[in-house]
């Protein structure tokens, strides 16, 4: 195989190292920072044959792309709240989305849709089910509840008014799972999201909206986890607030009043994340994926770089100019207005 450098988002980089690469090397950052062709080689301390830029939620950090030496991958998560990256995508050999439903989004004059794949979230190496811990609570939802997701406040509101033994928190889930005799899921923006793989992978009785983006093809409705219909307009399947927060109660109280069936959802849920759906599982198909890839075309990275310019003239520059007038005041901006020249970072450049 041959080396390769991931920058952004962990993800399941750590899981490469099975996967028969010479070298891999990561780097994630939490600063402001923008990186080009030289920053990347530095820090990798080799010139990668393979380089995947993981969405970290904010704006692009890596700038020149288009014009890189190496086979590309830009990895999308948060298609659902960032409109601007199936432009950026177009710079890139290959594409991983998260969303399946967003993959057409992606698919353009310069990333043709055979080279969008999908990779949805996954279970981390942590997420275990823990021993000896008493399942003492009724249901549990942890993660952010605030005035920037009114549709997750209103629902939980509903909920918790008629279940008393709800349970919102934020932090560390883990051992609030394996406390939980019901772990509750809600999809603000209809998206896939890590929660239901890391309810499953640690064991717990998920119950979750009924979204799209392949939920109910990698897990079985009734056997792996109960749903309620999805609130968000995103989801394509849109309940009421108030109906949707109904379904829940009910998909809970039932689960609750039978525990036999809830301790079998458990052990079928974890066992199908255990067989397909791990960090292990989204490397070894990642790395399967590219390896055809390059064996199928070795002049792809040759033909995208004979693209660059077209790509940032139509693709990339509106988008550049947009982040550089945003990000002016953290002293970025002259390097969105030089990308945007195709002035930035490029191999050439020393």
């Amino acid at each position: 195989m041959q080396r390769l450098l991931w920058i952004g988002s962990p993800f399941f980089s750590d899981a490469l190292a099975s996967c028969g690469w010479d070298a891999v090397a990561r780097h994630n950052f939490e600063h402001a920072a923008v990186f080009g062709w030289h920053d990347l080689v530095r820090i990798a301390g080799f010139e990668p044959d393979v380089l995947v830029v993981a969405d970290k939620s904010r704006a692009p950090f890596v700038l020149g792309v288009e014009d890189f030496p190496c086979l590309t991958v830009f990895y999308s998560v948060d298609s659902h709240i960032h409109s601007w990256q199936p432009y950026y995508a177009q710079a890139f050999d290959a594409c991983l989305v998260s969303l399946r439903g967003h993959g057409g989004r992606f698919a353009g004059a310069y990333l043709p849709a055979e080279r969008v794949w999908w990779s949805p979230a996954f279970a981390w190496a942590d997420d275990w089910p823990e021993s000896g811990i008493a399942r003492d609570t009724d249901c549990v939802f942890v993660g952010t509840v605030n005035a920037n997701l009114p549709l997750r406040a209103a629902f939980l509101e509903r909920v918790g008014a008629q279940l008393p033994g709800l349970r919102v928190v934020t932090g560390p889930y883990r051992q609030l799972y394996a406390r939980a005799r019901v772990v509750l899921n809600h999809c603000e923006h209809g998206d896939l999201n890590f929660r239901v793989f890391e309810a499953m992978g640690c064991g717990s009785c998920l119950v979750t909206p009924r979204i799209g983006h392949g939920l109910t093809d990698l897990f079985r409705e009734g056997e792996h986890l109960r749903c309620y219909a999805a609130d968000s307009s995103d989801s394509g399947l849109c309940a009421s607030v108030d109906a949707a927060a109904d379904e829940a109660v009910a998909q809970v109280r039932h689960l609750l009043e039978h525990p036999d069936e809830a301790d079998r959802m458990r052990r079928a849920a974890l066992e199908c994340i255990d067989n397909a759906h791990r960090a292990v599982h989204r490397a070894e198909a990642f790395s399967s994926r590219v390896r055809a890839l390059l064996a199928s075309d070795p002049h792809i990275v040759a033909r995208r770089r004979s693209n660059a310019a077209d790509v940032r003239r139509q693709c990339l520059r509106l988008p550049y100019l947009h982040w550089a007038e945003e990000l002016r005041s953290t002293g970025l901006g002259e390097a969105y207005l030089a990308a945007a020249r195709g002035e930035f970072g490029l191999p050439w450049q020393q």
